[in-house]
Parts: structure tokens; sequence; C-alpha cells
């Protein structure tokens, strides 16, 4: 279900980049759409999420699902309040919102007016998806994980109808992303009705639960914000460049978050009710092994999806991207802050394994701790290297912004897992050392042969479209055969993949496990 969303969502990026390229309106509904988007993130799978599902799953085992049908019943209508106020407001200040979001755009009458009408439209979107959310937490405590995962199928569906029918209206966009977050709202009530836990909202500030949740909410607001806060701030310096800056870190962005949720935001969800119910059930063993197993499997998939993003850059941009609106300058502006992304890939998918292990556990404070310090590290390296790129006369300032936010991705990983290796102990197995060094040996095999196999950018630029998708299917075709088989060479087989086989070898660390 994941990768069907992904996949939509990639068309969508295909037919915006086509219909309307970077330019006026594109970086506007961009900005409009971006700011309850970072919101949504922060409220509805940021803090919100990751405080009710663990919650959820010990009320559950605790009390029964009585119990639990109260507790979504006052986090419902408590919840809603707040994002009623909060969307009010965002509607009735959508200039002073986009003043502050995207200050370059104050000089541009044009984007600045172009932007707030725009966010009129898209701001209730927050109210609709961060109910969504809440359901779809709900769901997913009782491993019902398809509808949540086919939900933003439905946000692409909905905007890429009005790209068709409307182009070149970017304000049609806005519309539609209204209409996503209806239906997006509507396609899980009937799911979470079946479970027969599903009543009318209470308001209750003071109800215990609610309250707990709004402890736990507090500091994961900003520690599961701070990927996000990197992105609004590359967007906020974005808006001082040259126009369709906004445009290329998006559309650079959107190919990178494409593995990203496949593999990694798709493990995490997975995992935070599993390491939940683990935690609340005192498995110390299991719940190591569930880390263990999750990041395996990241080392698997992500490592030649970062590899063949970074190698691959030029190529796909141009082959989903580089037509009619879209110039062969936003190629070249686009494949520089892809590979500034692909090469955080790993970093953000890091940080996105191992938060949920925090959650689980209740503790909020140490990834805000993490998040606090590579905030403030990756500000710096932004504003440094958008300023050297400047001074060095490097063409492509935006990618700075890019390459700060990947390496800063680094940074709050790397004390993400030094917190857990402290807190509970967690060590690298042998086996997963194992996966490490044979992926990586894997990857690098395939990345060498991609870039002898790739060819310059404007080769690609040059030929069609058929000439193009055929080059780009047998690129990664050919490179995901040659790491299966270098895998299989060094040894890995489905068994070092199984859940229970890694319960079973979850204590054995390797020489000089860190």
């Amino acid at each position: 279900m994941t990768l069907v969303s992904r996949v939509l969502g990639l068309a969508r990026e295909v037919l915006f980049a086509t219909l309307f390229g970077p330019g006026v309106g594109m970086d506007a509904f961009l900005v409009a759409f971006k700011i309850p988007n970072f919101l949504r993130r922060l409220f509805a799978e940021g803090a919100f999420a990751q405080a009710f599902v663990p919650v959820l799953s010990a009320t559950r085992s605790a009390d029964g699902d009585l119990e639990v049908k109260r507790l979504i019943a006052v986090s419902a209508g408590t919840l809603g309040v707040v994002l009623v106020v909060l969307t009010a407001l965002g509607v009735a200040f959508a200039p002073a919102v986009i003043a502050v979001f995207a200050v370059g755009f104050v000089d541009d009458p044009v984007k600045f007016e172009a932007a707030s009408d725009m966010l009129r439209w898209t701001f209730p979107y927050l109210l609709l998806i961060s109910l969504s959310a809440l359901f779809a937490g709900v769901l997913n405590t009782y491993n019902r994980f398809a509808i949540p995962a086919f939900s933003p199928v439905w946000l692409n569906v909905c905007l890429i109808t009005a790209a068709v029918v409307f182009a070149p209206s970017t304000h049609a966009l806005a519309v539609a992303v209204l209409v996503a977050g209806v239906v997006q709202l509507g396609f899980h009530l009937p799911s979470v009705s079946r479970l027969g836990v599903l009543t009318w909202p209470r308001v209750n500030f003071s109800d215990p639960q609610v309250r707990r949740i709004l402890r736990m909410m507090g500091p994961i607001l900003f520690g599961s914000s701070v990927a996000q806060i990197n992105l609004l701030l590359d967007t906020i310096l974005a808006s001082l460049l040259v126009t369709g800056s906004i445009s290329w870190l998006y559309f650079s962005d959107r190919l990178m978050e494409f593995p990203l949720g496949v593999f990694s935001i798709a493990l995490a969800t997975v995992i935070l009710p599993r390491l939940s119910g683990q935690h609340a059930g005192g498995r110390k063993q299991e719940f190591a092994a569930t880390v263990d197993w999750a990041l395996r499997f990241l080392f698997l998939l992500g490592m030649p999806a970062a590899v063949g993003l970074l190698v691959l850059a030029g190529p796909l941009v141009t082959t989903l991207f580089q037509y009619n609106a879209f110039s062969a300058v936003d190629v070249e502006m686009t494949r520089r802050s892809l590979m500034a992304y692909a090469l955080g890939f790993f970093g953000f998918s890091l940080v996105k394994i191992l938060t949920p292990a925090f959650y689980s556990r209740e503790d909020a404070r140490t990834p805000v701790r993490c998040g606090v310090i590579a905030l403030s590290l990756t500000m710096v390296l932004n504003i440094a290297l958008v300023g050297a790129f400047t001074l060095l006369g490097i063409e492509g300032v935006h990618a700075g912004l890019a390459l700060g936010t990947s390496l800063g991705a680094f940074i709050n990983a790397a004390l993400l897992y030094r917190a857990l290796k402290r807190g509970i102990g967690l060590t690298v197995s042998r086996g997963l050392v194992r996966i490490i060094v044979s992926t990586c040996v894997a990857a690098a095999t395939m990345g060498a042969v991609l870039i002898l196999a790739g060819g310059p950018v404007d080769e690609w630029i040059a030929a069609d479209l058929w000439t193009r998708v055929t080059w780009l299917l047998a690129a990664v075709g050919g490179g995901g055969l040659i790491y299966a088989l270098v895998i299989l060479v060094l040894g890995l087989r489905p068994r070092d993949f199984r859940l229970a086989d890694v319960v079973d070898t979850a204590g054995e660390t390797g020489p000089g496990s860190v």
C-alpha cells in the first residue's frame, strides 16, 4: 500500500514539473502546501501519533477495548478543539503566516498574494489530516496497517486530478488539498467503526490519559520536528534566493522521500506498536531484537536506494521531470540538490528507525535533547554552506541547504544511537555488522557499474521519452541485479532478516561493538 502511495506521489511530481514547472505559481503553491504539511507532521504524525500510540497500546493491554473507546473519544475531542482554533487562526492571518515562513515573498507582491490566497485553502488540511492520523494510530495499534498505508493515495489522486483538469492554475491545487483532507478522514472512519471503538468525541483536558498524552507531546513536538524544521528553514532561506530555488529543493526532496517513505517510514510505522507492546510487557530482549531487525532491513533496502539516488540523480530528474515547462537548467539545479539529499539518506532513515525506540518507552526528553543539538548545528551548517557557495561562486546555492540538512540528519542519528546505547544497552550485533559490511560492498559495486553505464546528463536530455525510460529501467534493473548477486555471493540469506531468527541471536555482539 505504501508503495502504491509513493508511486502515485512520484507521478504527481512528474505532472507538477511538466504542467507547471519551477516558477512563481509553483513556488507559491509549494509554500502554501508546505506550511500545513509541516504542522501536520509536527502534530499528527509527529507529536500526537508518537505520544498517542504508546498510551493507546498500554491502555488496550491493561484495560481492554471499553477504556480504549473512551480514550479515543476524549483524545479526538480535545485534539479537535485545539486544531479548530489553530486552523481558524491560520486562515484569518494567512498573509502574516506567509510573511514569516517565506520572508523572501514579501518583496514580490505577485508571489505573496498568490501564496496567501492558496494558504487559506490548504490550512484546513491540518485539521482533517490530524484527525485522520489519530484514527490511523488506532488502526495500527490493532495491527490494521493497510488503510493508513493506503490513505495518502487519496491526496495524490486529488492533486493529480486537479493538475490534469485545471492546469496551469496552481490555485486549483490548493483546493484539491482541502478536498483530499475530507476524503482521507472519511476513508478511515468505517474501519475504525468496525473495530467497535468509534464513538462521539468528548472534550476533556483534565482527563488523566489526555494529560499523559499532552505531557509526552510537549517534548516530542520538538524532538520529532527537527527534520521538518530544517526543511522549513530551507524554504525560508530558499525564498531569498533566485526564483525556482524552492521548486528545485521540493522536487529533489520528493525524489529522496520516495525510498525514505517506502522503506524507512514504513518500518518505523510497523515497529512502534510492536516496541510499545514489548516495553509494556518487559520483554527487553525482544525489544532490542526488533530494533536490530529494523536496522537490518534498512541497510538491505536503503543502501542501494541511497547509492542509486546519488549516482543516477541526473538521469532520474531528466527522465521524470524534463518536459514542457521543466528546462535543462531546472534539471541541473534539481540534480545538484538531489545529490546533496542523497548523501543524507541514511541519516534521515536512521532517525526514523531509532526515534520510535524512545517514544515506545514514553521517553520523549532524550530525542528532544538530541534534536536541539542537531537543529542548532544544522542551522549553522545551512547558513555557512549557503554563504560559502555564494562567496565561491558555486552554481546552485540552494544545494548548500540540502547538504547542510543532510549533515544535520547524521548528527541527529549519531546522538540518538549514543543515547540508546547508554539507556538500554543497545549494541550492534554480529549479524547486523555482517549485513552492514555486505550491503556497503554490494552497493559500492553497483554504484561503480552505474557510473560507467550512466553516461553524461546531456545525452539523457537529448534523448526522447521512450529512450530515457528504457535506459533508466535498464540501469535500475541492472543495478538491482548486480546488488542482489553480490549480496548472495557474500553469503546473506533470507534467514538473516527473519525476526524470529534475529530474536534468537539478539544477544550476540561483534568484536568492538559500538
